[in-house]
């Protein structure tokens, strides 16, 4: 039987080259994002058995609830929260928007709970039993160093925070939870000056999942491998 993963916000960056990377393994891959039918290199990959698509809206708890149930009965090996925003870029002291802050806080902290609720027996029920969540070394207090973003850097750390009770709450039933850093790679969100690939983030990414056990569940991996601060 195929290893299956789904992964959120698949229509560009890490994520699409997150589903070429398991596809091109022999995974079955739910790809989800919010409008599949306007993302042309995600569309171009489906193929209705190995690379299925889903509209997913990770803020829209009927969405989620939905895609569950479509799914019932299916096990899935890794359930990726790979879906995020930044939010407000310039969300320094004396300039951050109330609303875009909680909207931030929705999407990158709120909602990987809510998938890994949903989706929680179908993990459950498979081989390798992981929910991975994508971070960021800014949500970390100890390597904060520049201070600023508020709104990223707080929801990322928040959802450091949610991935550690999850690994608690969960190691029970044999379910291992991370928080991952995917490096400084250069997408639309890490600019044109970062230092890695797409397809480098996704092989350390996929080689760094493999090492999570239940003895290590709950940490928060560099893109090398090595635990960060929180």
């Amino acid at each position: 039987m195929k290893n299956t993963i789904l992964i959120s916000g698949t229509n560009r960056g890490i994520g699409l080259e997150l589903v070429k990377y398991y596809a091109n393994l022999g995974w079955r891959v739910h790809a989800c994002c919010r409008e599949p039918d306007a993302a042309k290199a995600l569309s171009a990959l489906a193929d209705g058995d190995q690379v299925i698509l889903h509209k997913l809206d990770v803020s829209d708890s009927r969405q989620i609830q939905h895609l569950a149930r479509e799914l019932s009965g299916e096990a899935i090996d890794i359930l990726f929260n790979n879906a995020g925003i930044y939010g407000q870029a310039d969300a320094e002291f004396g300039n951050v928007d109330e609303q875009q802050w909680l909207d931030c806080f929705r999407i990158n902290a709120m909602s990987p709970l809510f998938v890994a609720e949903a989706f929680v027996n179908h993990v459950a029920a498979s081989e390798k039993r992981l929910i991975a969540t994508m971070s960021s070394k800014m949500g970390s207090m100890a390597d904060n160093g520049s201070g600023g973003s508020y709104a990223y850097r707080s929801s990322k750390a928040a959802v450091n925070a949610v991935v550690k009770s999850m690994s608690i709450d969960l190691k029970p039933r044999g379910i291992k939870v991370v928080a991952l850093h995917p490096g400084w790679v250069l997408t639309d969100m890490g600019g044109p000056n970062a230092e890695i690939t797409t397809e480098e983030s996704v092989k350390s990414l996929a080689r760094n999942m493999e090492s999570v056990n239940l003895e290590n569940t709950g940490c928060f991996l560099d893109i090398d491998g090595s635990v960060i601060g929180w």
